[in-house]
């Protein structure tokens, strides 16, 4: 995971700002939809190492500034990842990176998306844990109607939906209105636009109040069985569930309810 930061390239394309307990990160690219750079691409990197060194974080809400997208994938300008063969490839390898960083993050992701989130964009709302969205969030994948297919964002999107309506989206470069992202399991949380701040500020402040500990042993747990068959998942999960059980918090979380009071994590 990348462990410099920039403190210009943060406070250009991407912004990074903690509360709370949340850290909130934004694409700042409005006039371009958001559109992935290689600033944006690096950016949002940093941040997610930012956010991964400090102790004081417990939650990720990833955004894009203005109104009109989260994330319109890759920018395909001038100046974008795509001038060049190589840039081109560069720039499909710091999005696998991100992608990785953000599922080593040990802290929950939120999207929160308004507006459309196209091809990388649809891809980077997908590698976050949970999305909420407006009811004016648009999502899909037209690479395939410029001749290209979403390579890259089909490890995220497989994690976020059944295989063959992955496939649907992938092949028939169709747009998927909020609703029907909820409907096909993709979106979480879908609120009319004047809610949805409120609705990522409570799911975050909800997610930030866990134990830090078990709420990371346990999102790494959920991606790690994703690849293991069935008999390897439940052994290794067993597993984890004797080693959590002895955990400092878990005693703690057992106390409060017989006690009847809040529990106080140590995340230890």
């Amino acid at each position: 995971m990348v462990r410099e930061y920039d403190p210009e390239l943060m406070l250009h394309e991407v912004l990074y700002e903690n509360a709370a307990g949340v850290a909130r990160v934004t694409i700042n690219r409005p006039e371009r939809r958001n559109a992935m750079s290689f600033g944006v691409m690096q950016g949002l990197r940093q941040a997610i190492a930012r956010a991964h060194d400090d102790d004081e974080v417990r939650v990720v809400v990833l955004t894009g500034a203005g109104d009109k997208a989260f994330c319109a994938g890759a920018d395909l300008g001038g100046g974008g990842i795509a001038d060049g063969a190589a840039s081109a490839h560069d720039g499909r390898g710091l999005l696998a990176d991100l992608f990785r960083d953000m599922w080593k993050l040990g802290k929950p992701v939120i999207a929160r998306v308004r507006g459309y989130a196209l091809a990388g964009g649809f891809g980077l709302a997908c590698a976050c844990d949970l999305i909420v969205a407006s009811d004016d969030a648009v999502f899909g994948t037209p690479e395939i109607n410029v001749g290209l297919w979403p390579y890259m964002i089909t490890v995220p999107l497989l994690r976020s939906m059944p295989p063959k309506t992955a496939l649907d989206l992938m092949m028939t470069g169709r747009r998927v209105p909020a609703e029907e992202g909820a409907r096909i399991g993709f979106v979480q949380r879908v609120v009319p636009v004047a809610e949805l701040d409120a609705t990522v500020d409570a799911l975050a402040s909800e997610l930030a109040s866990k134990s830090p500990i078990i709420m990371r042993w346990g999102r790494d747990s959920f991606y790690r069985v994703l690849e293991m068959d069935a008999d390897a998942a439940l052994s290794y999960l067993q597993g984890m569930l004797t080693v959590t059980s002895q955990t400092e918090d878990s005693a703690e979380g057992v106390a409060a309810f017989a006690e009847k009071r809040a529990p106080q994590w140590k995340g230890r």
